[in-house]
Parts: C-alpha cells; structure tokens; sequence
C-alpha cells in the first residue's frame, strides 16, 4: 500500500506540502500546479488514508465489521441542489429497498461536488463499501472511487465495467416525437440539455428526436433545438427568445418533464395556446406534472422501481454475486393527458 512520502516523491513535493493538500491547509501558499500534481499522484498510487488502512486490516483478518458498512450515493443533479423531483424519486426508491433490508445511506453527494478533487478524496478518505452512481463522472474521478469502493451499481452511466439500471432514453425519444407526428405535427422542435459530454447532439433523447423526425421525412431546423442544459431559468429565457421571432414550431418535445413545464409556463404568458397553438410532450411524469395547465402529456419513467432494482443489484454484489456486469432496462409507458 503506498504511504505519504510515495505520494511526494511522485508529485515532487515534501511530504509537508502533500499533507496540506490533503487537508485543505489554506495556511500556507501553493500554486494550483502543485495541488495537481499531487491528486494526480494521490489517484495514481491509489493512496488511503491511515484509517482507511486500519479498517482495510481488520478485513484482511477476518475481523466482523457488519456495523462500519457504509453505503453512498452520487446525485445528477444540477447545480440547484437536491431539487429535480426525478433524482428525488430514485433515492426515495434506493433509501426504502435498503431500509428494507436493514442497511441505509450513510452519504449523498452530487456530481458537481466530487469533481472538487478535495471533496472527493475527503468523501472517500474512509472505506465506503457500496456506491450507487447516478453520474458517470470523470474518467480521472470514476477511477479514484473504483480504485476506493469495491461494489458500485449505476443509474444511467454507461460505465460498461458496473451494473446499471435505467431505461432506453433513445427509444422513449422516439415515440415521444412520433406521438407528435401522428397528432399531425410536422414542425417539431426540441427542449433538452447535453449529457456527460455537455453535448446536447450527443445526448441518446436528441439522437432519438432527431433520427424519428428525418425518419418521417421532416426537416430538423436548428433553430427550434434549444439547448437549456437542464436548467427551468435557462428554458424559459430560450423559449421566450424563440417565440419572439415569431417564427416557432407547432408541436415541441422536451426530454424532461421539468422543461416542459418551464415551457409552457412561457406559452401561458405569450398568450399561446396549449395544444391549440403548440403542443408539448414531456419525460418523465413526475407527480407534478399532472396538475400542470394544462396536464402535461409525458412518458412515464419508473424512477423509484429504478431505485429498488439499483439498490437490489448493490446488495447482490455486497452479498457475493460476481457474474459479469448486469444492464437492467425497464419500461417506460405513454401518459396522455392535455397538452398534446
């Protein structure tokens, strides 16, 4: 196991140096060169703390630990914390199944904060047992935590190496913007945001909007594809914007049941009719959703059904499953309401 000084003979600092870094010592200045380079050998040598090493002993000699069982979860989330009804409702399936079972989450973090390197070595500085991933994260970051965490399950990460649970984002698109299509729409836009690579066209919902509609033989015209990165204040703007022009499609489909209703809140004050004048399907069905003006026409995603399998799957592994890595897809189903 690599001790401090291996971290500083790599990172070419003295020990001193690693252990402010380690510690957020702010008393001393240093260059974010230097803090760099020493995460960077910290990742590399895959370097725990003393009391992580303690308990890791204590493994190694068959010592009962049932009760330093430590469970976590990383949120996607935006940077409006812990707020976005969808991640909520996975959680509350996650906490619920491993209640069930006589274990619970000893952390929640978010994305966003353990791309902090500080956060993230703090977070894993002691052993944490089982993970369940809810953002693929950085490669350098995802590395860290796998070298940290012997059983991680994830929810839509596409991390081939784990288990994960979730549904086809790209197929759900599809019938989403076919409903459209069959409604009669032949102007359709998109709402959406980009995934891990902040990419909107990389993203399996555009992908699915955007094949469905040359499909049918329509025309994708860049201006109606708002990118709003998954933020209510970023879609209201754009679709103000938008309407503005006067120049905006008869029918949108948003990839989440958030923007949806971020956008209709727009048309109600442009005085647009829904459906009437613009149609809107949602994803998600989030139990808001219904009560929306008008009820939003949405897919429904069993995200608290993705929760309990997520937790399952966890728990399987943490009890010695070790077949190859699972893929669970589960069904999503046509909610139609108002709005289209």
């Amino acid at each position: 196991m690599s001790t401090i000084r291996d971290v500083a003979k790599l990172a070419q600092v003295s020990t001193a140096t690693v252990s402010r870094v380690l510690n957020n010592d702010s008393t001393y200045k240093m260059t974010d060169e230097t803090r760099e380079k020493v995460w960077q050998a910290v990742t590399k040598l895959n370097y725990k703390s003393s009391s992580a090493a303690k308990i890791k002993s204590k493994k190694a000699a068959n010592i009962s630990i049932k009760s330093d069982i430590k469970i976590g979860c990383v949120l996607s989330v935006t940077e409006k914390k812990y707020n976005d009804p969808y991640f909520m409702s996975i959680l509350s399936g996650i906490e619920s199944r491993l209640t069930e079972k006589g274990y619970e989450i000893s952390f929640v973090k978010t994305g966003y904060e353990l791309e902090d390197k500080q956060k993230l070595f703090t977070t894993f500085s002691e052993p944490v047992t089982g993970l369940i991933l809810m953002v693929p994260l950085s490669n350098e970051s995802y590395d860290f935590i796998k070298n940290q965490v012997p059983y991680i399950v994830g929810i839509d990460t596409k991390r081939g190496d784990i288990d994960n649970v979730g549904y086809d984002h790209y197929n759900v698109a599809c019938m989403a913007v076919q409903h459209l299509i069959d409604k009669g729409h032949k102007n359709i836009g998109y709402i959406g945001g980009g995934g891990p690579t902040k990419n909107l066209k990389n993203s399996e919902r555009y992908k699915g909007y955007y094949n469905t509609i040359l499909t049918a033989g329509l025309t994708v015209k860049p201006e109606w594809v708002i990118d709003c990165s998954w933020d209510e204040d970023i879609c209201i703007e754009k679709v103000n914007d938008l309407i503005q022009t006067n120049n905006y499609p008869t029918a949108f489909f948003a990839g989440s049941d958030l923007m949806a209703m971020a956008a209709l809140s727009c048309f109600y004050d442009n005085c647009i009719s829904v459906p009437d004048d613009i149609a809107i399907i949602g994803l998600s069905n989030i139990e808001v959703s219904k009560y929306s003006n008008p009820p939003l026409t949405t897919f429904d995603v069993p995200t608290r059904e993705i929760g309990v399998v997520a937790a399952d799957l966890l728990l399987a592994r943490m009890d010695g499953d070790t077949l190859l890595p699972k893929k669970v897809i589960l069904p999503t189903s046509l909610i139609r309401r108002s709005s289209t």
